[in-house]
């Protein structure tokens, strides 16, 4: 094929083009939204008369079929973009073609896919309440296209001599765990609290190889460390009276964490001291830390820490830069729920209120306020309570300040320089 495209025909095909790139991206949102929502929270908008809400929660009881037609429909209205943009391309020849196709894959998988799927993990609900109304009118239509996809992928994979056992054995696990999660979602009785905790349990570790020890991780701000260079006397009075057997420990700065310190093996050196604080060498007796980034899932981290033998780890970012501990009571509260001790209150940071409010350290996770509380409160933007108010008002609020968002009043009790300390959260009247 040779000469000018026709005017028609570019017409034409960048009109083709437009639509596979709309269809992607709304099958990417779909399917990102549907797999991420939480049913619970899209339960109660239905409940109070909300119509996209009601659509949203048809989707969510067919959460295994939907995601599987929707990332299917993605992928085809990617390569029919890609095969539009080849047809444009092959008036330069088959090299024009083949680079026009590969040039328009790759934007249309980040344009049209990659984007929009990223924005629906972070905003799981207010993506699907936007999308419910055309994909509950287009999944019929879908199905079958979707399903010959799917047919023919196989066909190819088994063809190509892929057994059915072998091939793509990432994209089965996660099937099976979107149909888990559906059957648990369907399954859910909001009366019965020891079935519930148990679904809760197995959501929790289904997620761990999605959620980082950035999301749980005990904060810098709330780290209890020592100088090393302080008299040992004194290092030893101070761990004493410490709650926690392992102290990381600094020198200069509390960013600069120079080694870990174990009550037990402060102990075992004072004895054999005879006693005498002044005669231990707190260097000697410290442990090296152990640094993780907080990128780290929760699965890999708890495969490290098993195969380490080490409950206890010093959380960085990507430049270095101290951002807080996890342990690995971390991750098991991350699993079964707080993990309190006799005095201790049910849920550490978070007091109820006689006027039916509860009092929120602002470090107090978001995942432990959804898990223990009911609530549906995203976790993408911000990994505590007070930074989810900091990202929803865009400002560093004052005390005093009040903000209504998820079905939820925040308001702001006690700040510490810039940080957001303590908050009054209590159920939004308005929002039913």
């Amino acid at each position: 094929m040779s000469g000018a495209v026709p005017a028609f025909a570019w017409m034409l095909a960048a009109a083709g083009g437009v639509l596979a790139c709309a269809l992607a991206a709304l099958a990417a949102v779909g399917a990102a939204a549907i797999a991420s929502a939480s049913r619970r929270g899209v339960a109660a908008l239905s409940e109070r008369g909300n119509p996209r809400a009601a659509r949203a929660l048809l989707l969510i009881d067919r959460r295994p079929r939907d995601v599987a037609t929707l990332r299917a429909t993605a992928r085809l209205a990617l390569g029919v973009g890609a095969a539009l943009a080849a047809a444009l391309g092959a008036a330069a020849g088959p090299a024009g073609a083949a680079t026009a196709a590969f040039g328009a894959f790759l934007a249309m998988s980040a344009l049209a896919e990659a984007l929009p799927r990223a924005f629906a993990r972070a905003h799981p609900e207010r993506a699907l309440l936007a999308t419910a109304p055309v994909l509950a009118s287009l999944l019929p239509l879908l199905d079958p296209a979707a399903g010959w996809f799917a047919a023919s992928r196989a066909r190819l994979a088994a063809a190509i001599g892929r057994s059915g056992a072998g091939a793509a054995p990432r994209a089965r696990i996660e099937r099976a765990e979107e149909a888990l999660r559906g059957e648990l979602d369907r399954h859910a009785s909001p009366v019965d609290a020891p079935r519930r905790e148990e679904r809760q349990m197995l959501r929790s570790v289904l997620d761990l190889g999605e959620v980082t020890v950035g999301k749980i991780m005990v904060h810098r701000n709330r780290v209890t460390a020592l100088d090393i260079d302080q008299a040992p006397a004194s290092l030893l009075e101070q761990a004493l009276a410490s709650p926690h057997t392992r102290i990381p420990l600094y020198r200069g700065s509390r960013e600069n964490i120079v080694g870990v310190m174990h009550a037990r093996a402060l102990l075992r050196a004072l004895r054999s001291a005879g006693g005498r604080a002044e005669d231990l060498s707190i260097a000697e007796i410290a442990a090296r830390p152990w640094f993780v980034p907080d990128t780290t899932t929760l699965l890999d981290q708890l495969r490290a820490f098993r195969r380490r033998r080490e409950h206890f780890a010093v959380v960085v970012d990507e430049y270095g830069v101290l951002m807080g501990i996890v342990t690995l009571e971390d991750i098991l509260e991350e699993i079964v729920g707080d993990i309190a001790e006799r005095h201790e209150v049910r849920m550490r940071g978070v007091l109820p209120q006689p006027d039916g409010s509860w009092l929120v350290d602002g470090a107090v996770t978001i995942r432990d306020l959804n898990r223990e509380l009911g609530w549906s409160l995203p976790d993408g933007p911000a990994a505590t309570a007070a930074g989810l108010v900091i990202h929803e008002s865009r400002i560093i609020p004052e005390v005093g300040q009040v903000f209504v968002f998820h079905g939820l009043r925040f308001e702001v009790v006690r700040r510490r320089r810039l940080q957001v300390a303590l908050l009054r959260v209590a159920r939004d009247v308005a929002s039913g």
